[in-house]
């Protein structure tokens, strides 16, 4: 049995399955163990207390863990916490949610591969491993494109008057919080990044209005150039995973097929495609 886990700082998603009977995985849901934000005592809690209830008696061959914050530095004290629960298992690996994505998108194929959904990240993939990757940055320095920066685009056109008044009318109504409201989320409480991206809900409702389809042309058109323009690649098949890449792929394929991009999957959650990655 291989155990694989798509883990963001929300939320992991694991499945456990028999590679020659896909047919009866096992899925199992935890808190995101993004080890940046989680203590080790409390991942250990977790893998313990939360996931093997959920795994029951399976005996697990092989650990193949993806997750945001898992960067080079960290990947050996993520496997070391895993292989304390984990203890018969013959390989057990960690590695980033940049390059679960690749694996999900491209397989054993080039190519480049992309995360939209509350954050933004790219590189390009050569079939094994990341051979090159421009910084996300986070939403306050880059993300473009993200969710997050979506709802901060947004929030700045509302209240800047760069929209219609009669928006700003609309968003108060449907969010049922104002200005006030929205400087404590952002300023004031933790998690402002989630906050904003949550807010692309309104924008994917309010399509209709040619100044919202703008913004959201603009986002991917700063993905566009700040991220894809950089790999100076056009040759390679351009893929995606997120909730954003996955509910606007009618504006992202536009987008891209207009800089000369050749768009190839677009999946909302890797999980799938590494399954198919791990049964080959």
């Amino acid at each position: 049995m291989i155990l694989i886990a798509d883990s963001g700082s929300t939320k992991t998603d694991w499945i456990c399955l028999n590679p020659d009977n896909i047919s009866t995985p096992i899925e199992a849901h935890t808190i995101g163990l993004n080890p940046f934000h989680v203590a080790d005592d409390h991942i250990r809690n977790v893998l313990n207390n939360d996931l093997m209830p959920q795994l029951g008696d399976v005996s697990v061959d092989a650990v193949y863990f993806y997750g945001s914050g898992v960067r080079p530095e960290v990947e050996g004290r993520v496997e070391n916490l895993l292989r304390e629960s984990f203890v018969d298992s013959q390989v057990v690996e960690a590695h980033s949610d940049l390059l679960g994505a690749a694996r999900a998108l491209c397989g054993r194929s080039e190519g480049i591969a992309c995360i939209l959904g509350t954050g933004a990240n790219s590189c390009v993939y050569n079939g094994k491993e990341i051979v090159h990757n421009t910084p996300a940055l986070g939403y306050i320095l880059g993300d473009e494109g993200s969710g997050a920066v979506l709802g901060k685009h947004l929030l700045h056109d509302i209240y800047t008057g760069v929209l219609d008044y009669q928006i700003r009318v609309l968003f108060e109504r449907e969010m049922g919080f104002g200005l006030s409201e929205i400087i404590n989320r952002v300023y004031r409480e933790p998690q402002a990044n989630r906050f904003l991206a949550s807010l692309s809900e309104f924008i994917y409702r309010h399509m209709d209005y040619e100044a919202i389809r703008q913004l959201v042309y603009n986002a991917f058109n700063d993905f566009v150039n700040y991220h894809l323009s950089r790999y100076a690649r056009r040759d390679l098949t351009v893929s995606f995973v997120g909730s954003i890449a996955w509910y606007y792929q009618e504006q992202l394929n536009l987008i891209l097929q207009m800089q000369g991009y050749q768009v190839g999957v677009i999946l909302k959650s890797p999980l799938d495609g590494l399954v198919n990655y791990h049964q080959i």
